[in-house]
């Protein structure tokens, strides 16, 4: 029986929308699962060597937990932004669940194929040089090639 395939499309490169496409894919493949990411636009951001750029803002996230009821017009205040970032970072750390690095480096090891968008890198003047060793890059024609006969396919 063949191996059950998954195509993942990553299009966001905030903190919290960094988490699902990973942790799908590293789980798929530890399943056995023949698993692809293709990472377009924002979603590149995960890719790069330098994650320091990953945040969370609480600002048009409603559904982001808080640890006190917050008017929207205070997630617009200087500093928010760092402070949902490093409350989430802390919240994640302190539940166990794997750093970003962490993550993609098991998905590295789990044979996950991580696909940079070509089109996206050469729209915002990537230097390929600036994202992580063990990828691909690659135009959606050959992601299409393979999500096409996949048994799941998601965009998150």
């Amino acid at each position: 029986m063949a191996a059950k395939k998954m195509a993942i499309i990553a299009s966001k490169g905030a903190l919290d929308m960094a988490y699902p496409p990973l942790i799908l894919a590293s789980t798929a493949a530890s399943l056995g699962w023949d698993v692809q990411v293709f990472f377009t636009f924002y979603g590149l951001q995960l890719l790069r060597r330098d994650l320091s750029g990953i945040e969370i803002s609480p600002l048009a996230n409603p559904a982001m937990p808080m640890p006190m009821p917050m008017p929207v017009i205070v997630s617009v205040l200087p500093g928010m932004q760092a402070m949902a970032t490093s409350m989430m970072k802390a919240k994640l750390k302190k539940k166990g669940v794997a750093s970003l690095t962490e993550l993609r480096t098991l998905c590295l090891e789990a044979d996950v194929k991580l696909i940079a968008c070509q089109m996206t890198v050469d729209l915002f003047e990537f230097d390929k040089r600036d994202f992580i060793d063990g990828i691909e890059f690659a135009g959606a024609a050959s992601f299409l090639a393979y999500a096409g006969d996949t048994d799941v396919c998601l965009f998150v």
